[in-house]
């Protein structure tokens, strides 16, 4: 009887250290995470303190302290002011159709991760990988200088056409509001797709490589191990990249579309962000422009709870 009592004790002592080497290693590891905290609240959250400026009449220099207290005045005129409301709906519109199709085309990096991994000569791959890659690390400002080469009306392509009679006159591929949505869309993943497969190439290395020989004892060719392995194996990855970019949704940055806009597509390559940087910086009107940056992270917080309690309830997995 004695010495199951002492058992039983040293088992609760046993117990009680391995819970104490648990709660040090969770404060070295938070202690390790302290540093990244810090910058999330400098970086992320402190800013938003600037949402005050909505509810003022601020004009810089004018301190905020000597501003008018307008309350939900910036707010009001959103929907009170017709052609605020048309250039808004406008605006909103473009920024839908530009998220839509990037949601529509984000399978494309899926597809070219599986490409890559199916390349057996790893010279090849690598010179694929590397060349789809370098245009992420090339600034927009770049990107544009070689559309601007390239597409312009005295650029290389107006050039050669006109060189070789297949036009008389130059086609007006930058300073044209057609297509606009598409060209974007095209510039955006000619510049992004390398870099975006690279999350699923990583996964793809994930996968037990056991699977593929069991598939191919089983007589699997190729094309039914990509179907049946690799798909599903991706998929997890794949759902957490587009509910980031379903909340991300009103979020269309503006480095592309800043230096691609001029005064023939201005209509429709305004997008929300790029909205914003026109009435803050160019109307000089930086209340109006924070209540619009004020709402649309308020709408992309929503979106990103809608979604992860569709994620949570149909797949059973959620990201937050």
């Amino acid at each position: 009887m004695q010495e199951a009592l002492n058992d039983t004790q040293e088992l609760k002592d046993l117990q009680k250290q391995k819970k104490k080497m648990q709660n040090r290693r969770g404060k070295r590891l938070f202690y390790l995470i302290i540093p990244f905290i810090i910058l999330v609240l400098l970086f992320s959250y402190y800013p938003l303190f600037g949402w005050v400026y909505a509810f003022f009449d601020y004009q810089p220099p004018i301190p905020l302290s000597q501003s008018e207290f307008v309350g939900w005045k910036w707010f009001a005129m959103l929907i009170q002011n017709k052609t605020q409301m048309h250039q808004i709906v406008q605006v909103l519109a473009n920024t839908f159709a530009m998220s839509f199709l990037n949601i529509l085309t984000s399978f494309l990096p899926v597809l070219f991760a599986i490409g890559l991994n199916e390349i057996r000569n790893k010279h090849w791959k690598n010179i694929i990988q590397t060349l789809t890659t370098l245009p992420n690390f090339i600034s927009w400002v770049l990107v544009y200088s070689i559309a601007f080469a390239m597409f312009s009306s005295s650029g290389m392509v107006n050039t050669l056409l006109q060189n070789w009679h297949w036009i008389a006159e130059p086609i007006k591929w930058l300073d044209s509001d057609s297509h606009t949505w598409l060209k974007m869309l095209l510039w955006n993943l000619w510049k992004g797709l390398g870099w975006g497969s690279i999350m699923y190439l990583a996964a793809i290395a994930g996968i037990d490589p056991e699977l593929y020989e069991a598939g191919r004892v089983d007589g699997a060719n190729r094309l039914q191990l990509i179907r049946h392995i690799t798909i599903p194996a991706l998929m997890p990855t794949y759902f957490v990249m587009l509910m980031l970019a379903i909340s991300n949704f009103l979020s269309n940055g503006m480095d592309q579309f800043f230096v691609f806009q001029n005064a023939f597509n201005l209509t429709h390559i305004q997008v929300l962000d790029l909205y914003v940087y026109n009435v803050g910086m160019g109307n000089n009107s930086l209340s109006l422009a924070t209540a619009l940056s004020m709402l649309k992270s308020i709408v992309s917080v929503v979106l990103l709870y809608v979604v992860n309690f569709v994620s949570k309830k149909t797949r059973g997995e959620s990201i937050i």
